[in-house]
């Protein structure tokens, strides 16, 4: 009788504890596919709004250009990014090779002296 009892809470508490996990995981499931549907395009829309300027083609984008900055300049930064690219580490020999380590006897790990004899 206790015994059926035991088994009947038990039973229950873990029945409860499926369904509440079951009702999380999907309203989140739910929650999140509502705000990709409709929260997502309305927040969209809303930045578009916020960020929209006047429209410009390419050509009526005027160049500006620096009159303060030389070809001096322009060698030292051209120099320098050639530097990088090209800076050569130490030489390392790309040839592994594999040596086979020694292992002396230890009675440690002797198969020899196992707890489970088999008689």
């Amino acid at each position: 009788m206790i015994l059926s009892i035991l088994l009947m809470t038990k039973l229950s508490e873990g029945y409860l504890i499926l369904f509440s996990g079951l009702v999380i995981v999907f309203s989140a499931l739910l929650t999140l596919s509502l705000f990709f549907k409709f929260g997502l395009p309305v927040m969209l829309y809303i930045y578009k709004i916020i960020t929209k300027g006047p429209d410009k083609k390419i050509k009526d984008i005027p160049i500006a250009s620096d009159d303060k900055f030389t070809g001096e300049e322009a060698a030292v930064i051209a120099a320098a990014i050639h530097m990088y690219l090209n800076e050569q580490h130490d030489f390392e020999n790309p040839i592994l090779t594999i040596k086979k380590a020694e292992k002396s006897y230890s009675p440690w790990s002797s198969k020899i002296y196992g707890i489970h004899h088999k008689l």
